[in-house]
């Protein structure tokens, strides 16, 4: 740890965790091994954090919920393992009239300037462009990438594999595989390279596709494509996701 850092002594911190200069870990921050934090970094608590992350220069992490509704409750936020988080982030923590946590999976990409309001919770595997901005209860599932300043309405959900292009404006819910984009974004197919980077065959891109078409492009209500989708569910379980996605959905889907 660098002479410089200024560490409550109530924080937990691994033996082997670099901290850089200029750094401030408050109390009730537990950060575990192998995780590698810059200086000028602003961790406050309660906050727990993995094992082996990279947290750049000028983060704030786990500082108060920016709602008025806050009122100091001992709300938290949790970081998982093996994330890279780069410079200028604020993640804040969660409330009690959310889930009482923002949470960050696991292998999760995050570049410059992103904000993670309250009670977010993120997958695994993500990518998220410099200036990606979520409101408040967003939720995001696995392997799903964020365009450079994407914003993402509270309360929405973006499913499993879906990708935003550039300065996309999210105002309900993305099913898993869909790529869109614009302002308000729309769909634009799905995201077939990622697919194929995560080892899906061609045949099950095809059906993917075939899903797709149904919400999209068939003209059906979409009470009656989940019903056609139904069937097709059966036998795929990728359309299964899908289709689980789409009865959970609250806000509606982009569509």
């Amino acid at each position: 740890m660098a002479p410089q850092a200024i560490i409550d002594p109530h924080a937990k911190i691994a033996s082997d965790v670099e901290i850089g200069p200029f750094t401030i870990i408050g109390r009730d921050v537990e950060i575990d091994s192998g995780t590698r934090i810059g200086s000028h970094v602003v961790i406050n608590g309660p906050t727990k954090i993995g094992k082996s992350n990279k947290i750049y220069q000028f983060n704030s992490l786990g500082d108060a919920p920016q709602d008025k509704k806050y009122v100091g409750e001992p709300t938290e936020l949790i970081i998982g393992d093996r994330n890279v988080i780069r410079e200028y982030c604020t993640f804040n923590r969660g409330t009690m009239q959310g889930s009482g946590k923002t949470s960050v999976g696991d292998d999760n990409w995050i570049m410059a300037y992103v904000h993670l309001a309250h009670d977010c919770q993120i997958g695994n595997n993500t990518i998220f462009a410099n200036g990606a901005t979520l409101a408040g209860h967003v939720k995001i599932e696995d392997k799903v990438i964020l365009g450079a300043f994407t914003v993402i309405h509270q309360f929405c959900r973006v499913g499993y594999h879906a990708f935003t292009g550039m300065g996309s404006v999210i105002k309900s819910d993305v099913p898993p595989y869909t790529m869109l984009d614009g302002n308000p974004a729309e769909p634009r197919g799905i995201n077939t390279e990622g697919l194929k980077r995560t080892g899906f065959t061609m045949d099950q891109i095809k059906v993917v596709r075939r899903a797709y078409k149904l919400i999209y492009k068939s003209g059906l209500r979409l009470r009656e494509a989940i019903d056609e989708l139904d069937a097709i569910a059966q036998q795929h379980e990728e359309v299964k996701r899908l289709l689980e996605f789409l009865r959970m959905s609250e806000r509606g889907i982009i569509r």
